[in-house]
């Protein structure tokens, strides 16, 4: 087996990626089933890891989209149109 020299950066857990966004861990379990934030899933269970290239992709989309994703979080996962109105369903 040749030695490549290539490092690889560990993977984040779910439990990581929440305290580093400062959100429950659900929300994170449900922004990945929504692939909101790109996961991987590994072993025999589907466990999900992260990496931490992707995590600060998603934090500077974020921040890009005015923190939309924020105000969905705190509006139980609706829509928000302009004006703070959640989105009926």
């Amino acid at each position: 087996m040749a030695n490549d020299n290539h490092n690889i950066d560990p993977m984040l857990t779910t439990s990581d990626v929440a305290r580093l966004l400062n959100v429950h861990i659900n929300t994170v379990r449900r922004w990945s089933n929504q692939g909101i934030i790109k996961t991987y899933r590994i072993g025999s269970r589907g466990d999900r890891r992260f990496r931490q290239e992707d995590v600060s992709t998603f934090l500077a989309e974020q921040h890009d989209n005015g923190e939309k994703l924020a105000e969905q979080h705190n509006n139980g996962g609706k829509e928000v149109r302009e004006y703070g109105e959640a989105v009926p369903g």
